[in-house]
């Protein structure tokens, strides 16, 4: 049941919605109807900024292009017990339960699985279902956890996780970014299985599937250096050692063989890749403590942020 005296933020980032956008705002004006509904208008060009301010939504602009910057503004700007993200393109429907578990204090973002029920089966683009699979392999094998919807635009916030969240992504990659921030820093993510609907004719996605999709691979390559710099340079320093062990063995073998040593050449580049492999692994043990002690300043942060 919602509490009329905890506020509820609807979050809606808009990029030439004007076929949708009503029909998102009075959706979760019925679900949520004590909630602010904000509609953040970045560039429009076919009036969904008026549009939305006709169907009752606060409207503000936001210049700099791409999803990502509009969630950085948005969080800046906004205060509230409970955020709920969605799309303005009319895929996700509302999920009241989802505001629920945030006010309850039972997690700090929960995640609208769209996968565990209609999206396979709406979404008309094969590509799409093929990235979603290969993203949620990569970050469930990297961070250790089991998301099963990672890039999914329907979310649900507490406080402190936004006030908390450092949005570095430009684009679409934020969603992958705010499930990576919370896996990385051991914040509890739940999942809830909502339907999913494709666009309505007429209404075409922003989504580039090979550009977005790079984007988002190279966030996941970044985060996970950032996140987890032992592995991540540990993994390179012990194929660049395997590299080396394999150009200095032979080298080694005609030297204890016949006492002279042939190829110098092979023998410079591969104590060469030696020692390079030696900094790799130095470099993750150093960054590996940096990395610990931003996690203990986070926690602190994120303990004097909690309400």
């Amino acid at each position: 049941m919602e509490n009329s005296k905890q506020k509820i933020a609807v979050l809606i980032p808009c990029y030439n919605e004007s076929l949708t956008v009503e029909k998102v705002i009075q959706d979760y004006k019925s679900a949520f109807p004590t909630a602010d509904i904000y509609v953040y208008d970045n560039n429009s060009t076919d009036g969904t900024g008026d549009i939305a301010r006709k169907a009752g939504a606060i409207v503000k602009q936001e210049y700099a292009q791409g999803k990502g910057n509009v969630i950085r503004a948005m969080f800046k700007d906004i205060d509230a017990d409970c955020y709920i993200m969605a799309d303005g393109d009319d895929t996700n429907p509302p999920v009241p339960e989802m505001a629920e578990m945030i006010l309850r204090g039972e997690a700090e973002m929960v995640i609208g699985d769209r996968l565990s029920s209609t999206y396979f089966t709406e979404n008309k683009r094969p590509f799409h279902n093929s990235g979603n699979r290969i993203v949620r392999w990569l970050i469930n094998t990297l961070f250790n956890v089991k998301v099963t919807d990672i890039m999914t635009g329907s979310r649900a916030f507490s406080y402190t996780f936004v006030k908390t969240f450092p949005v570095l992504s430009k684009g679409f990659e934020i969603e992958t970014e705010m499930t990576i921030h919370a896996a990385a820093n051991n914040l509890r993510m739940v999942e809830i299985a909502t339907d999913y609907r494709d666009r309505p004719e007429g209404s075409e996605s922003k989504l580039n599937t090979y550009s977005d999709g790079a984007k988002v691979i190279a966030t996941i390559a970044l985060l996970f250096k950032e996140y987890k710099p032992m592995a991540f340079f540990g993994a390179i320093g012990i194929i660049v050692t395997l590299i080396s062990i394999g150009m200095l063995a032979p080298v080694f073998h005609e030297y204890f063989m016949t006492g002279l040593v042939p190829r110098f050449p092979t023998l410079i580049f591969g104590s060469f890749l030696f020692v390079v492999a030696l900094l790799l692994f130095m470099s993750g043990i150093i960054l590996e403590v940096i990395v610990k002690k931003n996690r203990q300043i986070f926690e602190l942060f994120y303990i004097r942020t909690k309400r």
